[in-house]
């Protein structure tokens, strides 16, 4: 393996609100180019706040943010924003306009893409998700399933290093549950994804952090983490009700 630089590299990251609420006391981690790591924790954790950082949505607190190198700030911040891919829990948060054709070409034409090279990209991002045939509908017009799987279309057209999801199972019937864990597994792109779904967690993500009370709690095989009982209930983590995670095979 020549390229070294991980995809991200967090150091020492803290922040404080305005109101003076501290979420993050000094977050530590890397995750190297093309992992599939998941970040687990109770609400109020600091997930979010985390998230939010690692393409500069939330700024001005202490520590680092690299992504593939570039520090997270004013002078590489386009960059940034085109190399990190965040996909919110709600579609409807990212999808806006009249046709999933136009949503996924937003901001591919934004950047300066235009003409056959344009249409290209969407083109390939709707197919890697599966939803080629449906790129003259509107967004409204779709299920909550294909709406999650135009959104991290959306994404995938600005053909980002890290893919970041929040909560990407929630409110997705098992069928789209499965559906979109085959899309992400044939991605070839560096995944974060924050979740309460620890069996998806355990699914699609060989590696988790663990964040607690504003700091990297645990970091290890997911499979490891999740059977560990007082780990879990130290961090209010909990399996769904029979669910043993020693009997389920990782896929890579």
């Amino acid at each position: 393996m020549t390229d070294v630089t991980p995809s991200l590299d967090v150091a020492g990251l803290a922040f404080a609100y305005p109101d003076g609420h501290q979420a993050l006391f000094g977050v530590d981690f890397r995750v190297a180019r093309g992992e599939r790591v998941a970040l687990l924790g109770p609400n109020g954790a600091g997930k979010t706040t985390l998230v939010l950082h690692l393409n500069g949505i939330l700024t001005g607190g202490t520590g680092t943010v690299k992504v593939a190198g570039l520090p997270v700030g004013r002078q590489h911040m386009a960059e940034i924003r085109r190399r990190v891919g965040i996909v919110f829990q709600d579609p409807d948060d990212q999808l806006f306009m009249p046709t999933v054709r136009e949503d996924v070409a937003f901001g591919p034409a934004a950047a300066g893409l235009k003409g056959p090279e344009l249409e290209q990209r969407v083109d390939r991002a709707l197919e890697r998700v599966g939803m080629a045939e449906f790129k003259d509908r509107p967004p409204h017009h779709l299920s909550f399933g294909q709406r999650r799987r135009v959104a991290v279309a959306t994404v995938l057209a600005m053909e980002p290093e890290i893919l970041v999801l929040d909560e990407p199972s929630s409110n997705l019937d098992p069928a789209s549950r499965r559906e979109l864990a085959d899309i992400l597994r044939s991605l070839d792109v560096t995944v974060l994804m924050v979740t309460h779904d620890l069996p998806y967690a355990l699914e699609l993500c060989p590696r988790s952090l663990i964040l607690s009370e504003g700091v990297i709690a645990a970091d290890g095989p997911t499979g490891e983490l999740l059977s560990d009982e007082a780990l879990m209930r130290a961090h209010r983590l909990e399996l769904p009700f029979g669910f043993d995670p020693r009997s389920v095979t990782m896929s890579a």
